[in-house]
């Protein structure tokens, strides 16, 4: 049976899907104004779902809330881009460095399903597909590590870092070559160098790091 709050919930979550969705995919620009009226007009729902969903969206790190200016999609400096992944590499090649090698059957069949699906959404062009395939991927990587609180400081950077990571969505070649790592990440999972792991889930970082600071500093 649904309880009274199931509906809020629902509302709410399909606001947030799709104001992410137009985030990651370049249709709504860093810096754009998120004015509680416009997302009315836009969605059959009322002033408290709005608030609702921009509170989630900030919470995820994708849109900043200021008193007396509203919500913005979040915009980053070249310097806070170099910042949040001078953590995300610490701690990308921490959780790398306790991953037990080699890895169990079990997470490398996981890992090659992941990736299989991850392959089919970019062949389809399907970037939501790609996007959760991605995240998903990493996190059941990572998660190997057996250090939970790793694990929630890394998907919070990754969260941090959905603008730059955005930037690259629509580029079938760095699609294609992230890929190809995720291929080769694997492989290394069957092995027992996890140095080796390490520095390449580090280089996995640096395309769209390099990407975003060009362009913002281009």
């Amino acid at each position: 049976m649904l309880s009274e709050h199931d509906p809020i919930e629902h509302e709410d979550e399909r606001i947030v899907r799709a104001l992410e969705e137009d985030i990651i995919f370049g249709r709504l620009a860093p810096g754009t104004r998120l004015t509680e009226d416009s997302l009315l007009s836009r969605f059959p729902v009322t002033r408290h779902f709005v608030r609702q969903a921009l509170v989630q969206l900030e919470q995820m790190g994708i849109v900043v809330r200021e008193r007396n200016k509203g919500a913005t999609v979040r915009s980053l400096t070249a310097d806070e881009v170099r910042q949040i992944y001078d953590v995300r590499e610490l701690v990308q090649r921490q959780a790398a460095l306790l991953i037990p090698l080699p890895a169990p059957q079990s997470l490398i069949d996981e890992l090659l399903a992941i990736h299989k699906e991850h392959g089919e959404h970019i062949e389809a062009g399907y970037l939501r597909g790609v996007h959760e395939t991605n995240d998903r991927f990493h996190l059941t990587l990572f998660g190997a590590c057996g250090n939970k609180y790793l694990v929630q400081t890394i998907e919070l950077y990754m969260r941090f870092s959905l603008p730059v990571r955005a930037n690259s969505m629509s580029d079938r070649a760095a699609l294609d070559i992230a890929h190809g790592q995720h291929a080769l990440m694997i492989e290394m999972l069957k092995g027992r160098d996890n140095w080796v792991l390490a520095q390449l889930c580090v280089d996995h970082l640096q395309p769209s790091k390099k990407r975003y600071i060009d362009l913002v500093e281009g």
